[in-house]
């Protein structure tokens, strides 16, 4: 058997436990696969400056796809390589559009570094007052003079799963649209743009075929490149839509069901 030349893994939910805490045993795991040859890769909806704590706060540097695979990000260098903007015109279309089909959402930009947010957005990031910042009105989240990364729309009383089916019924085409998992939250990136289409241009720069890629995941932005991997692990946590459309599972995050399946796997490349 040959052993995966790349390891793509979700954050929260799948590689960090509950409260963003990323364990010893996980770490020692990945440092494994590493030192076999393995390349990892953090597939997140995460801006940059998350994926930056993270590191800093482990050791572990090499190469994230981010926001939902807007973003491509160095984090050995701490740069972003590539960005793959939302165009401001598809964005406010979507805003307009999921304004009538959901009336009562907040919107807001992620930039990459910051998150502008209009009166309507209520929800806010624990740990990042820093980098939220407040407009005065939705048409000032269009006149940002830096990539839009993400829209997000936001409701204090409808899930994500309902504004996920309004957002493809009445704006469908425009952007892509999916969610990991946040309250009431939507997240909206350009055409095409996803973790998997990222992620796989990533690989095919780097001559690795997707059969050559081991992934984790647990909410519906990780459907997509889970199902490109030639090996894809939905976590025991994971949404029910991902655990019904992905056939392999793992324990859950906070049994450290990533490090469980890199364990047996490069255990038994060894044997």
């Amino acid at each position: 058997m040959h052993p995966p030349r790349l390891i793509a893994t979700d954050l929260d939910g799948t590689l960090l436990r509950s409260g963003g805490i990323l364990s010893e045993r996980t770490v020692r795991a990945l440092r494994g696969a590493v030192d076999a040859g393995a390349e990892v890769v953090l597939v997140t909806a995460r801006p940059p400056r998350f994926v930056d704590m993270l590191t800093t706060a482990s050791g572990l540097v090499g190469t994230a796809v981010c926001s939902n695979g807007a973003l491509v990000y160095d984090a050995t260098a701490r740069t972003v390589v590539e960005t793959r903007a939302l165009p401001v015109a598809a964005a406010r279309h979507v805003a307009t559009a999921l304004s009538h089909a959901a009336p009562g959402l907040g919107f807001a930009v992620e930039t990459g570094h910051q998150v502008l947010y209009e009166p309507g957005f209520g929800l806010r990031f624990p740990g990042a007052a820093d980098t939220e910042i407040a407009v005065a009105s939705l048409p000032d989240l269009w006149l940002t003079d830096v990539p839009i990364t993400k829209l997000l729309a936001w409701s204090a009383q409808l899930d994500a799963d309902f504004l996920l089916a309004a957002a493809e019924a009445s704006a469908g085409g425009v952007a892509q649209f999916t969610h990991s998992g946040g309250a009431g939250l939507l997240e909206i990136s350009a055409p095409g743009v996803s973790k998997a289409s990222t992620l796989a241009a990533l690989c095919a720069a780097r001559g690795i075929d997707a059969t050559e890629v081991v992934a984790f995941g647990d909410m519906p932005n990780d459907l997509t490149f889970l199902q490109w991997a030639g090996t894809g692990y939905a976590m025991a946590n994971a949404h029910p839509a991902v655990r019904a459309a992905v056939s392999r599972h793992t324990a859950s995050n906070e049994e450290d069901g990533v490090a469980v399946v890199l364990e047996q796997l490069f255990s038994n490349l060894r044997t």
